[in-house]
């Protein structure tokens, strides 16, 4: 069974990069080009135009098979609400930031509450449907939180979609990133005995990787926020799926190191009156203002996620 899991990661990439080239040039028809903040890096204004919700590739191959091969609808249903309900959401975004002059999106107070009325949809998905409700902790074992499990899910859905939003800011950096930390979880399932999750894991990463083929420097595609909040509110069920969900910052170091550089440079920059900790947050763009080029940093970011997979991967077996 474990054979057949990981055999899906090589059919969706090749569904995924077949079909690719046709949706780009749909975005490009109907001149869905991404609109780039004017208070970002100044090197960035090139990549204005670049067709963007490229994530749809991932996010339609991956629903696609996910109900063509996994018949655990138990477990496919929220996994299935993750990643189309987040698609939506960022579709809508999206649009927003292609009608927005200075390159941004829907309103924060509209976000929020898209956002938690997403996640709180999964989260019942996975507590009554599914029946998700173990919290395993390393060295101490598993253990059953009954209905304190729907509010755990919400945080960890609205704090992984958001890691990943604010990840993707450099080609290829959220994909790849992404790839490996369902990497990790793919493993994860496995030793679990989960073959479904395993088989979705399996199944994201083909099309990510697929998605990277076009995305990677220079891109001609962006996931944009479609892409984004659909892989992290993926990555959050799997993680809740599994029971492993402590797990999750320590894979997701990354996500966690630029969501925290967010909010420690407008904590600062409000305490201080105007001082900043970082020339820009996120933490990428502080190392792209620093001299890094961008290669270079979106490899080195896919090393140190890398290196978190495989920390966790251990943690979950001690």
């Amino acid at each position: 069974m474990a054979n057949n899991a990981i055999l899906l990661a090589p059919i969706s990439f090749l569904v995924a990069v077949a079909w690719t080239p046709w949706f780009i040039g749909q975005l490009r028809a109907h001149r869905m080009g991404k609109q780039i903040r004017v208070d970002g890096p100044s090197g960035h204004m090139v990549k204005a135009g670049t067709p963007t919700m490229g994530g749809w590739v991932m996010v339609g191959t991956t629903a696609v098979l996910t109900m063509a091969f996994i018949r655990e609808w138990a477990i496919a249903l929220p996994l299935l609400m993750a990643i189309l309900g987040f698609a939506v959401y960022g579709t809508v975004d999206d649009f927003a930031n292609l009608r927005s002059k200075e390159g941004l999106g829907l309103r924060v107070r509209f976000k929020f509450l898209w956002h938690n009325g997403i996640a709180l949809a999964i989260a019942a998905a996975l507590y009554f449907v599914s029946g998700a409700q173990t919290v395993s902790v390393p060295w101490l074992g598993s253990f059953q939180i009954g209905w304190w499990f729907i509010p755990l899910a919400m945080v960890t859905i609205f704090a992984t979609t958001s890691g990943v939003n604010e990840t993707d800011g450099l080609d290829g950096l959220a994909g790849g990133t992404t790839a490996i930390a369902y990497g990790a979880f793919l493993a994860i399932a496995l030793l679990n005995g989960q073959s479904a999750v395993a088989a979705f894991c399996a199944i994201m990463i083909g099309t990510i990787m697929a998605f990277l083929w076009f995305n990677v420097h220079p891109a001609s595609v962006f996931m944009g926020d479609t892409g984004s909040l659909a892989l992290g509110a993926g990555l959050a069920v799997v993680a809740l799926l599994t029971g492993w969900v402590l797990l999750l910052p320590v894979v997701g170091m990354v996500f966690v190191v630029e969501s925290l550089s967010v909010m420690l440079q407008v904590a600062h920059f409000k305490a201080t009156k105007g001082k900043r900790i970082f020339k820009m947050s996120p933490l990428h763009h502080h190392f792209e203002l620093s001299g890094w080029e961008e290669v270079q940093i979106v490899q080195r970011f896919w090393l140190v996620g890398a290196l978190a997979a495989v920390v966790g991967i251990i943690l979950a077996e001690v």
